[in-house]
Parts: structure tokens; C-alpha cells; sequence
């Protein structure tokens, strides 16, 4: 009998790394793990003094590969016809843009006694906005430029992306700007950590980061001119020479699997490892994108993925986060954007329903009695659940509230981190589970703003496909998605998708299937699950969307010329009607 193969998947992910081991031949998930991160509040370093600061250690990275792949294969070994020597290749992906200032060797500077405590040497996360002055700054320069560096970029370049991050660190901490070797994507790293050369000049660089975050397009031959730089400001002279000239798509192998780390995680040495990429172009290949389709990846927050053909895309998109050849599959021009926060919208919520019995509860007479810590944790779910069943009962419109979704800045399409969230239409009637929904309803308008905007330039978008635990979680958040956004909503069938996508192109490194897309018809597939729009609903939210329009244009662009006074009125008018039907 044939020795069946398999392809591991590594998705790391903002709180937490998980590894997947699938089988090659029929997509059969056959062993995973998931290790949360140490360090930091929920594995992210946080500053009170600072909502924009988000850091993470890389010891989380090291020691949660090594646990994930580890507690991965112990679940696979329960399969008779799993063998650890059947695992062909292994694909990663990360957040992004998540940077490291790195030494010579390719080392995270934050490893040297010297910057050991030190925050800028560490990870500078994908929702770090520290950098929005920058982010500003090289865009008006870009502007001003002979060649418009952020065309593919959606015409604005963002405080989460990797030259924003760069200047701020050379700003506020010039003494790791000078001790750094390079700077290196998370996803890029640790492909060559794990086949055992971190030097900065032989790491294979990620076409999907460099593409949508750093401003890397063939047209313009590579990455931004020095002088371009220069203009940004003195500080990035030579920034250039620290960095890199090619980039990678994500089939491409990095190289076998070294001895040490072979050892470490109990494989063959030599096994194939493919270039990274991010977590969301990973997951939409796991979900099965193709032309027209549209893959929302739902967490903490989302990102949307569609792909078309070069010849068929000749503008840029105005306000998406980039539009790269070959950033999610190779052939394609790959399209991203987003909403910075979506899933860390409804744990503020729950929260701030939770503060009391940590705040209150801990010092009422009868506190001695309980077990604090523990109400808080059995808590956290819970919130989730009672909110959502409460929330199920309500119809679109009946709660008579409008939120704007900026709770963590604006991604898509207006990116500005500096706005923040809104809820219009309290009363002191107001119910704990219609906020909750009103937050829920904010989201999908979000998603919507940008469906709406990739379909201006000509996109049709025929199907959409989700994924993600959101997406798995929740009815109620995929049924009101359907009735905003008005198409049937599609699940992906692993809850591990982005992890499935990282195992496919580990696979087509591993020379199993020669494309991606091969992969993926083996190896993918949906849940039978579909959440269809219902007319009723949708009527109504086609009139709250235009009330959330008007909030969005007046308070998140500068030249808004309509009327903020009717939406009051026309949200207890909705509801009214609404009840009246109850």
C-alpha cells in the first residue's frame, strides 16, 4: 500500500499559533493545535497611556511552534494511517504587516540582553497604529512624487504597514533603528527559521507583504526609490540597502527543514517549506477563492480577498489595501481589504458587561464568598451566548440604534485610524442585546462600504464565502451579513482555514501538485451551511445603510455636503414601523 502524504499548515495568528496536519490527497484534517501566547494581555503587549501601541514577544512565535506542531502531531498519531515521515511540506502564514527589527544573524534585536525589555526591538503588530504621522507623511510625499508609490496600495498608506512602523521606530527609539540589520515580516522569518538560515540577505521575502504593505511592485522595479525615501525623511537613507530585492510568491519552496528544527518537532529533515504569506491571502485560498468570488476572513478583525485577472484589472482601487500580482495566487493580481476591528468590537462590548463583577462584585460584603477570577472567566463566554440569544429575537430596525464601526480606526476605505466608533439613537429604554446588535449591523455596513467600492471599479462579485471563527460561531452575525450585504453567504469547511491554505502551498512546494489551484480542489470544499438575505430584513437594512452612509461621508471625509439632522428622526421612524409590525 502507498504511503499516504500529508502537508502541515502553521496560522499565526494575532492571539494565538495553530497547526494543522491534512492529508494531500482528500483534505482530511487529521491532526491539530492551537497554543495561546504567553505573553502581554491575550499574547499582546499593550500600553495604558497609548490605545494606538500593540506589541508582542517573539519567544511567543518560538515556543508556540514548537507546542502547536508538537500537540498537532500527537492528535494525528491516534490515525493508523498517519506517519510522521508522510508529511511532505509545510506552509505558514501570519499578520501582517507584523515586523521585526532583526540582527546580522536575522535574530529578533529584543533576544540581545541589550534591548531584552526594550518595545520598539520587539514585534510591532499588525494593529500597532503608533505610526499614523508617518503613515500620513509618506503619503503626502508619494503624492508629490514623479511616481505615485501608493497606486497599488489604494492611494493611502496605512500606520499598520511596514515603512510607517520603520520611521516611527527610528523616531522614538534610534537606538534599535541603528542596531538593526534589516527588518523582516513575521511571515518571512519564520519560514527561514525553520530551515535554518535567518541571514537577512537570503531570506526569501514574501511578494504578498512587500506587495500590499510595503509598497513593492515591478512597475517601478522592486521597492521605492532611495531618493523617495530621502524626501520622507533623512532618517530612511539607506533603508533600502537593509532590505531586499526580489520577492516570492507563496509556492515557491524556501528550502528542506533543518537538522535542529527537525529534531525539535520530531520530522524528517529536509522536509519542503514554502515561502509565508499572510493569514488572510493563506485563508482565502483554503476557502477556495477564485475569479468573483469574494473570502472574508472574520477575527478580531476581518480581511476581505478577491483575485482577478492581470488584463482584466487596469486601475487602482481607490482606499483597499493593495492590489498585487501574485499575493494570494500566482498568475493573479490579488485584491485586500479590510475593517481593523470587528471581533475585538463585540469582546469590548462584552467587556464592559463584565466590569461590574470584577469591579463591583469584588467588593460587596458577600465577596469573600465567591470565586472572582472564576466568574470572570465563566463570564466570558457566557456574555456571548446570553447576548446572542437575545439578540435573535429582535427584528432589523426594532432597536432604533446606528453604530459606526471605528472602534479601532478605519481600514477600508477611508484609512484613518484616527476615527473612532459611535452609537446613535439611545434612549433610556435602551437593551444591553440591541447594542450588541447595533455592533453587529455596524460591521456589515462596514463589510458592505467595501463590497460596494470593489464593485465601482467594475468587480463583479458573484459569490461570498466566509471563514474563520466568527464565521463558525455565530448564526446571527452571518444571517445579519446576508440580509445588509443583500448575497448568500457561504461557509468554509475547515475551521482552520487559513491553516489549510498555509498546508496547500506547503503541499505544492513539496512538488504534490504543481498549482495551488490543484490543491485546492482536492483539499478544499464548503460546509453545507448557507445563510440566504430575507427580503424583509433587507428593506429595512437598505434604509439604515443609507443612514450609516451619511454618518460614514460626514464624519470620516472632509468635503461631506449633506444633512446630519434627519438621521435621528429616520432611525425612530424605522423603528416605530418596525414594531408596529410586531
Amino acid at each position: 500500500m502507498t504511503e499516504k502524504k500529508f502537508s502541515l499548515g502553521l496560522d499565526f495568528g494575532t492571539n494565538s499559533v495553530r497547526a494543522l496536519i491534512v492529508d494531500v490527497e482528500n483534505g482530511e484534517e487529521i491532526g491539530s493545535c492551537v497554543y495561546n501566547y504567553r505573553r502581554g494581555e491575550d499574547g499582546v503587549i499593550l500600553d495604558e497611556k497609548d490605545p494606538n501601541f500593540a506589541r508582542q514577544d517573539p519567544k511567543d512565535y518560538w515556543e508556540g511552534m514548537e507546542a502547536s506542531i508538537q500537540g498537532a502531531l500527537r492528535e494525528a498519531r491516534d490515525k493508523k494511517s498517519f506517519r510522521a515521515e508522510g508529511i511532505v511540506g509545510i506552509g505558514i502564514d501570519t499578520t501582517g504587516s507584523t515586523l521585526l527589527p532583526v540582527d546580522e544573524d536575522g535574530l529578533p534585536l529584543s533576544f540581545q540582553e541589550e534591548f531584552k525589555n526594550n518595545p520598539a526591538a520587539m514585534v510591532w503588530l499588525w494593529k500597532d497604529h503608533t505610526s499614523f504621522e508617518e503613515a500620513a507623511l509618506i503619503t503626502a510625499r508619494a503624492k508629490e512624487d514623479e511616481i505615485d508609490y501608493t497606486k497599488y496600495s489604494g492611494g493611502i498608506y496605512s500606520s499598520e504597514w511596514f515603512f510607517s512602523k520603520i520611521l516611527h521606530l527610528a523616531k522614538v527609539a534610534p537606538e534599535v533603528f541603528r542596531a538593526a540589520a534589516s527588518f523582516v515580516e513575521h511571515c518571512d522569518l519564520m519560514p527561514a527559521l525553520l530551515v535554518g538560515d535567518t541571514k537577512p540577505q537570503n531570506i526569501k521575502r514574501s511578494r504578498c507583504a512587500a506587495g500590499h504593505k510595503a509598497m513593492f511592485n515591478r512597475e517601478w522595479g522592486g521597492l521605492p526609490a532611495e531618493q523617495f525615501f530621502c524626501r520622507v525623511d533623512e532618517k530612511l537613507k539607506g533603508i533600502r540597502d537593509k532590505l531586499y530585492q526580489e520577492t516570492y510568491t507563496a509556492d515557491v519552496k524556501v528550502g528542506g527543514l533543518s537538522k535542529e528544527w527537525a529534531e525539535k518537532l520530531s520530522l524528517s529533515a529536509g522536509v519542503s517549506v514554502s515561502v509565508g504569506a499572510f493569514d488572510a491571502h493563506m485563508g482565502a485560498v483554503g476557502a477556495g477563492i477564485k475569479p468573483g468570488t469574494l473570502v472574508k476572513i472574520m477575527g478580531t478583525s476581518t480581511c476581505d480577498t478577491m483575485i482577478a485577472p492581470p488584463e482584466t484589472l487596469k486601475v487602482s482601487i481607490e482606499g483597499i489595501c493593495g492590489q498585487v500580482e501574485g499575493s494570494i495566487i500566482p498568475g493573479f493580481v490579488g485584491l485586500e481589504a479590510g475593517q481593523s476591528a470587528v471581533g475585538d468590537i463585540f469582546a469590548w462590548y462584552r467587556d464592559q458587561l463584565r466590569w461590574p463583577v470584577e469591579n463591583i462584585l469584588s467588593r460587596t460584603s458577600f465577596a469573600s464568598s465567591l470565586d472572582i477570577k472564576k466568574l470572570m472567566e465563566e463570564t466570558k463566554d457566557l456574555s456571548y451566548e446570553i447576548l446572542t440569544e437575545k439578540a435573535k429575537s429582535l427584528r432589523a430596525g426594532q432597536s432604533g440604534l446606528l453604530a459606526l464601526d471605528w472602534l479601532n480606526g478605519n481600514r477600508t476605505i477611508l484609512v484613518d485610524p484616527n476615527l473612532t466608533g459611535q452609537i446613535i439613537g439611545l434612549t433610556l429604554q435602551t437593551r444591553p442585546e440591541e447594542i450588541f446588535l447595533a455592533l453587529i449591523e455596524s460591521t456589515a455596513f462596514g463589510a458592505k462600504v467595501i463590497m460596494d467600492r470593489i464593485s465601482e471599479y467594475g468587480i463583479d462579485i458573484e459569490e461570498v464565502i466566509t471563514c474563520g471563527g466568527l464565521a463558525e460561531r455565530n448564526p446571527l452575525l452571518m444571517q445579519v451579513y446576508a440580509d445588509i450585504i443583500g448575497k448568500p453567504i457561504k461557509i468554509s469547511r475547515s475551521a482552520q482555514t487559513c491553516a489549510l491554505g498555509a498546508a496547500m502551498f506547503g503541499a505544492v512546494a513539496a512538488g504534490h501538485y504543481p498549482r495551488v489551484e490543484d490543491a485546492q480542489g482536492v483539499m478544499g470544499g464548503l460546509k453545507s451551511t448557507v445563510y440566504y438575505p430575507r427580503e424583509e430584513s433587507m428593506a429595512v437594512y437598505s434604509r439604515l445603510f443609507k443612514l450609516y452612509k451619511t454618518l460614514h461621508d460626514s464624519l470620516g471625509t472632509k468635503n461631506f455636503s449633506g444633512d446630519l439632522y434627519p438621521v435621528m428622526k429616520e432611525l425612530l421612524k424605522i423603528k416605530r414601523e418596525v414594531m408596529s409590525k410586531c
